[in-house]
């Protein structure tokens, strides 16, 4: 695991908390956008991943 795929895989982590919370408030655009945020995060994090 290197710096890069650390890194983008706690980005998506902060953005499933910010799917959480967007979710609380019923927040339907922030919710929209952190949610594809976090997977293409967690997708770079993953592919980046050696």
């Amino acid at each position: 695991m290197n710096t890069s795929s650390t890194i983008m895989i706690f980005v998506g982590l902060f953005l499933v908390g910010g799917v959480i919370s967007g979710v609380r408030q019923g927040a339907r655009l922030l919710t929209l956008l952190s949610g594809v945020g976090a997977a293409l995060a967690l997708t770079a994090g993953v592919l980046w991943w050696e």
